[in-house]
């Protein structure tokens, strides 16, 4: 059969499929399924021993064992008092910055991301916490909600992302070059949305009640001990990861065990609290592990369709020069996250558009960044924005005002990729700095 034609029937399956509701697993095993009959040729019995092959495959990855535990951290940390410490601890750091305390929705999600690796955790935990009480005291609801969902989508760049994760082990990438890679450029969006607030705040100063406090120096060091837990657990996870000491699997099992020992410290570990963070772990890591396997059937399916290799073709036969390239893939990326998970997007579309910048010369690490940086974008549009539904349940708003106000700081993400593009070494200095070029 036609390459062409079977990319454009399995296209053509997968939006009628997904567009109809079906969860995103099943439709890419549907169409995977469907896929290999139909269009490939192959009998149901071998289909089904090839699906075998490959969910034990993926299933079994070393690297794979990071996500339950990262997500366990993240789960453990969400139940307990460490999230709401976040909020009294930054207060005072942030009172004299123009938009004083709407940075501890930017702060806050800047720690949390880096301890949990889930941008739905980092934005639920921190906006359980800011998304009532910035209101109460005065601050503008809609620049609360929208800076919150943009921040909370660093828990995808920031190390320990569970999106890098899964682009290292199907990207054969190190996974710690990739931590050490979204380092500098998830400060950068972090930096671009707290400017915009001050910006905001010094054009429209009723977006923040006027006054500040007196805080006294008793009051900065409770809020540094308030800060102190997730500070803790930040070192002690990177810190594991960076010295070379644990691999990322390893420094999640640290991380583990690091939440258990402060939750000892603080006197508030029971079995209530550990069952129902077990039974969260459970729910979205399987959520995640599901979509990968299924995705892997499908690059399978258009690995023997040969459409990685007619399109890459295709690409090479238009002469596109490098930039030009990423900007086309910066399009597809934008309109595919309107529709398709972040994950999803990553393990479907990594085996096309991977072949193709690496042999317009761009680093894989490079790239990495770029993807997932384009993914998290995808979390602040509907109709499948994750963090905008997340938001919608903690403020009951219509989905379509909670997307409007995260339109400011959508447009700063891509201000971001702008950066990264014109200065790829903002991705590459940092992991060949600890791990050589």
């Amino acid at each position: 059969m036609d390459p062409l034609f079977a990319g454009l029937a399995l296209i053509a399956m997968l939006v009628v499929t997904l567009g109809s509701g079906v969860w995103i697993f099943a439709g890419l095993l549907l169409v995977s399924f469907a896929g290999l009959h139909f269009l490939v040729g192959m009998p149901f019995t071998r289909v089904f021993s090839i699906a075998g092959s490959i969910t034990y495959r993926s299933a079994s990855t070393w690297e794979l064992a990071a996500v339950p535990l990262f997500i366990w951290v993240a789960e453990l940390i969400f139940r307990s008092s460490v999230s709401a410490r976040l909020f009294t601890g930054l207060a005072p750091l942030v009172d004299r910055i123009p938009g004083r305390l709407l940075h501890t929705n930017v702060l806050g999600c800047t720690l949390f991301a880096a301890v949990s690796g889930s941008s739905a955790a980092t934005t639920a935990t921190v906006g359980k916490i800011t998304s009532k009480e910035l209101v109460s005291r005065g601050y503008d609801e809609r620049l609360a909600v929208g800076s919150l969902a943009g921040a909370g989508s660093l828990g995808l760049l920031l190390p320990p992302s569970i999106a890098m994760i899964i682009y290292g082990i199907l990207a054969e990438v190190s996974v710690s070059r990739l931590f050490a890679a979204g380092v500098l450029p998830g400060l950068v969006v972090a930096g671009l949305y707290s400017a915009f607030i001050m910006l905001m705040a010094l054009i429209r100063p009723s977006v923040a009640p006027a006054g500040h406090q007196n805080f006294t120096m008793r009051d900065y060091a409770r809020a540094a001990l308030d800060l102190l837990p997730v500070v803790a657990l930040m070192g002690i996870v990177l810190g594991a990861i960076y010295s070379g000491i644990a691999t990322p699997s390893e420094a999640a099992a640290v991380g583990v065990l690091a939440a258990f020992v402060v939750l000892i410290l603080l006197g508030e570990l029971s079995w209530d609290l550990v069952r129902a963070s077990l039974l969260g772990t459970v729910k979205t890591s399987t959520m995640v592990c599901i979509i990968l396997i299924s995705a892997s059937l499908l690059s399978t399916t258009l690995g023997y369709l040969h459409l990685p290799q007619e399109l890459g073709a295709a690409i090479g036969a238009m002469n596109l020069d490098p930039l030009a390239l990423i900007m086309l893939l910066a399009v597809f990326y934008l309109l595919l996250g309107v529709f398709v998970d972040g994950v999803a997007i990553i393990v479907m579309t990594l085996p096309m558009t991977l072949p193709l910048v690496t042999a317009a010369g761009y680093d894989p690490v490079w790239f990495g960044v770029f993807l997932v940086l384009m993914v998290e974008i995808g979390l602040l549009t509907p109709p499948v924005g994750i963090n905008l539904f997340v938001l919608q349940g903690l403020t009951n708003w219509p989905l379509g005002r909670v997307a409007r106000a995260s339109v400011p700081f959508f447009l700063l993400f891509g201000l971001a990729v702008v950066i990264l593009v014109a200065f790829p070494q903002l991705a590459l200095w940092l992991p060949n700095l600890l791990y050589g070029g």
